[in-house]
């Protein structure tokens, strides 16, 4: 049995292709409920994988300690790893409150690029291939610059024939991912960007989306960061027979 992980990983669309592999899947996110092995959520597949949605407070440096003695101990290998951090914080998309945000706490975007850089830590220490997600953030001038970009209409022929539309968020994702909205990621361990496989994107620059998910709730959050599937796939295939230790 080998092992994949996603932290900040609500819906874990990330993780779907690796789990229909047959590989077993950690999604951790503090919207989980389960935070333990035994109480977790779980979702099986025909190929003889799964995926387990766990309770974590990634934002708690203990808990990235406790993942790493977690997965380092264990007999099976981590041989894929992917991270979501919450851009609310960073993303340029929200300039406008950072002032006010700075007011009440000057180093709230230090803070916020931090969780990222410890996912990078962790799955550095684990010696995975992986990637770290952002759209166009603010991570470029507080940790690095991004190693890739895209949109997800850039892989949206990856979805099969039939799956077009969003199983979770139809009213509100295009199908075959075709929207545009231009993600950063932040690679390492080896990690191999696919390539693309384009389809004709609805409105360039005003996703479905965009228009009809305003305000802060958490549901118009998790439908915004949701993994874009051809992406997922693409990802999948571009890294599986890479990560084998």
């Amino acid at each position: 049995m080998s092992i994949v992980i996603s932290l900040y990983d609500y819906t874990g669309v990330a993780a779907i292709p690796w789990a229909k592999a047959g590989h077993t899947c950690y999604c951790f996110d503090i919207q989980h409920e389960g935070d333990s092995w035994d109480k977790a959520r779980v979702d099986e597949y025909e190929g003889g994988g799964a995926i387990y949605y766990l309770h974590a407070d990634l934002h708690n440096y203990n808990t990235i300690n406790n993942l790493w003695r977690d997965f380092d101990d264990i007999d099976e290998d981590v041989i894929f790893a992917m991270a979501f951090p919450v851009c609310t914080d960073l993303a340029v998309s929200g300039a406008a409150w950072f002032k006010a945000k700075a007011f009440a706490d000057p180093l709230f975007q230090r803070k916020a690029a931090g969780y990222a850089v410890w996912c990078s830590e962790l799955f550095n220490d684990l010696k995975v291939p992986y990637y770290i997600e952002n759209p166009v953030s603010v991570l470029s001038t507080l940790w690095r610059k991004p190693d890739y970009r895209f949109h997800p209409y850039e892989y949206g022929g990856y979805i099969k024939e039939g799956e077009e539309c969003h199983p979770l968020y139809p009213e509100y994702i295009a199908p075959n991912d075709a929207y545009s909205k231009q993600t950063c990621l932040w690679a390492g361990g080896g990690f191999a960007m696919p390539a693309k496989d384009p389809v004709a994107c609805e409105n360039y620059g005003s996703s479905t989306q965009h228009r009809k998910l305003g305000g802060k709730s958490m549901k118009t959050k998790n439908i915004r960061s949701a993994t874009p599937r051809g992406f997922a796939e693409a990802v999948y295939q571009a890294n599986h027979y890479r990560s084998t230790k």
